[in-house]
């Protein structure tokens, strides 16, 4: 059977609309936190005064598919490195609020991927997750800005933390009040991989 133009011009759009019907093959992909080069802070009103301070990432790894949303891994910050440069507040910190000798990592657990992660340029995305903090669990998003460049990925996302209602001590004395919530903000950075089968 020898098909005229107009009808192989009509069945290839056919083929062709067919195919674009087939849903993409799922696309994982690896984010390797580098420690190194990434970096994390806090601030937390006080009478009088603003507390600075910053605590390292000890690691992170997360394997996701942008397209499904599918997500795992695990980000973990260390406590224990935990400081605002005062000796004394430091060591209140860590013995009575934090108490990293008993719990020495905060980790977020990640459950899905919410956003646009571009092959190059700026996007923006969302974590969801567990966090891991001082004996219990709390789930939380985590909205970050992204920046893709040679293959490393740029990420900042800024949030809050009700620490005393999630549990620890509250730092205030009768002259110094301090605030119920802290604001952290972490920059990480790392290398982004296809995932291996």
């Amino acid at each position: 059977m020898i098909l005229t133009r107009t009808a192989a011009i009509a069945l290839a759009i056919i083929l062709m609309a067919a195919l674009a019907a087939i849903p993409a093959r799922a696309e994982q992909h690896v984010l390797v936190l580098d420690p190194q080069a990434s970096k994390v802070t806090f601030t937390l009103k006080a009478t009088g005064h603003m507390v600075e301070g910053g605590l390292a990432l000890k690691s992170g790894r997360i394997t996701f598919d942008p397209a499904t949303g599918a997500a795992s891994g695990e980000i973990a910050i260390d406590l224990k490195s935990a400081q605002t440069d005062n000796k004394t507040r430091d060591q209140k910190m860590h013995d009575e609020v934090l108490e990293t000798k008993k719990h020495p990592l905060a980790v977020f657990r990640v459950e899905k991927f919410r956003g646009t992660l571009p092959t190059s340029g700026t996007g923006q995305g969302t974590l969801d997750g567990t966090l891991s903090l001082h004996g219990s669990d709390h789930k939380m998003s985590l909205p970050a800005k992204l920046e893709v460049k040679d293959g490393r990925v740029k990420a900042v996302t800024q949030f809050e933390i009700p620490y005393v209602e999630w549990g620890l001590n509250d730092p205030s004395v009768v002259m110094l009040r301090v605030a119920k919530v802290v604001t952290v903000t972490v920059r990480a950075e790392g290398t982004l991989e296809a995932a291996t089968e």
